[in-house]
């Protein structure tokens, strides 16, 4: 398990590293934190590092946004706020994208859990006093 602690934005960088290098193998990022605590703000830094180009940003309305990283190979990243239920995950095909092997970043993880992969990785943020404390740990069902 990884545990981070930072409180400026200048941090997310060596987070951002910090990730990709302790878990090098795992292309599913599952993200769970209160609103504003900075899920996309850290997925935006992953992509960089990643060598996305485009524009991050979090797909609330589209659902899922898709990027390229430095070779030319997909990235998604969800965002399932909107979600009603999960009929609306089976309706835009996720089962295509979570078993792709492609890098797959989710937000409001918590409403899709019953569909999430058998392993892959919870990233949790929590926010006090204007300190985030991330732990990030795999799971395998």
């Amino acid at each position: 398990m990884l545990r981070l602690t930072f409180n400026q934005i200048d941090q997310l960088p060596e987070v951002a590293k910090r990730l990709l290098a302790e878990f090098p193998d795992e292309r599913f990022y599952a993200f769970f934190g209160s609103m504003g605590v900075g899920k996309t703000t850290l997925i935006k830094e992953i992509c960089a590092q990643l060598g996305v180009e485009q524009n991050v940003c979090s797909p609330t309305f589209a659902i899922i946004n898709e990027y390229a990283d430095r070779d030319g190979e997909p990235v998604y990243h969800f965002d399932f706020y909107r979600l009603k239920n999960l009929d609306e995950a089976y309706d835009i095909g996720y089962e295509e994208y979570f078993y792709s092997g492609c890098w797959c970043f989710t937000e409001w993880t918590e409403k899709i859990e019953p569909l999430l992969p058998d392993r892959y990785l919870r990233i949790d943020i929590v926010e006090q006093n204007g300190t985030r404390t991330l732990t990030a740990d795999i799971v395998e069902e």
